[in-house]
């Protein structure tokens, strides 16, 4: 097996890794939190000392960061990741990040004879600890066929949706759905609740039906038990959606729900809960209402 490369220790980046310990790959990490590049290497990682030192040791190498400008920084930034590889490595993006940004990194990579693909992630914390992802790829035939057998340790479902800046933009519209659908969840159990219903009941009774997903199944227990440890944190969450609005700006579409959720985050991170797991979007129409949404005592 290749020996790969992992920067990006964070709550979704270390149990990716550690999945692909699992899997007997040999992978060398490096992050500047100490603590977390200690944790992955307790997991089993060997250890870097720079982000150059694993684009030279590693032949693919993949990153789980926060944005664009970090993405930026690591893989083409001073001592950073490109510098280190060798022309016919294989850099893999699975942060969730501007499509443009994406293609503008490829660019780079490809002038070196570097390949590039971006593969964000849905599925938060816990799917990323079961190694049970959706994985939405962009980028060549030839670069997809290389890396997915390595996603595949990561995630159940590794999806090729077309060439670099695609897996981002399929990022980008998962992500406007889930935000929508919970500012929506909120907005109706609150409801429920001013009028004097258990919101259990009433999402035990609409789960079975057409307003049933994925998304009220992880997200209405989370918010009635008012659990907001974070699986993936109402601040990534507005990243995210400033990233669609101005993708949507670049290509001249109106999202005017994904602006108004957008806004509704950005209100929720001013009142010191940008740290919260992104179920906490129903918060906001608790505010205005004056009602929190749980059991009756």
């Amino acid at each position: 097996m290749a020996t790969l490369g992992f920067v990006g220790l964070g709550i979704m980046g270390r149990p990716m890794l550690s999945n692909l310990v699992k899997a007997g790959h040999t992978v060398v990490a490096f992050g500047r939190n100490a603590k977390k590049l200690d944790a992955s290497v307790a997991d089993g990682a060997q250890r870097a000392a720079s982000n150059r030192e694993v684009g030279e040791r590693a032949t693919v190498i993949f990153t789980m960061l926060p944005d664009g400008p970090q993405v930026e920084e690591v893989v083409l930034g001073p001592s950073g990741i490109l510098e280190g590889c060798k022309s016919g490595s294989l850099i893999v993006d699975m942060s969730s990040i501007n499509p443009l940004v994406s293609q503008k990194i490829a660019a780079a990579c490809a002038a070196k004879g570097v390949d590039f693909i971006d593969a964000p992630v849905s599925g938060g914390e816990p799917k990323a600890i079961e190694g049970t992802l959706a994985i939405m790829v962009g980028g060549s035939d030839k670069a997809f066929q290389q890396a997915e057998p390595l996603l595949k340790c990561m995630g159940s479902s590794v999806t090729h949706t077309g060439p670099v800046g695609a897996g981002n933009t399929t990022k980008l519209a998962n992500q406007i759905m889930v935000a929508c659908n919970i500012a929506a969840m909120g907005e109706a159990l609150a409801l429920a609740t001013r009028c004097g219903l258990d919101p259990e009941v009433v999402f035990n009774a609409v789960k079975g039906g057409l307003a049933g997903s994925t998304v009220l199944n992880a997200k209405a227990p989370m918010l009635i038990a008012r659990n907001f440890k974070p699986g993936f944190t109402i601040r990534l969450h507005q990243k995210d959606l400033r990233n669609a609005l101005l993708a949507a700006e670049a290509n001249k579409v109106f999202l005017p729900l994904t602006a108004l959720v957008q806004q509704m985050l950005q209100s929720l991170i001013g009142d010191g809960k940008g740290e919260l797991d992104h179920s906490a979007i129903a918060t906001f129409v608790e505010g205005l209402s004056h009602v929190e949404i749980k059991r009756p005592a």
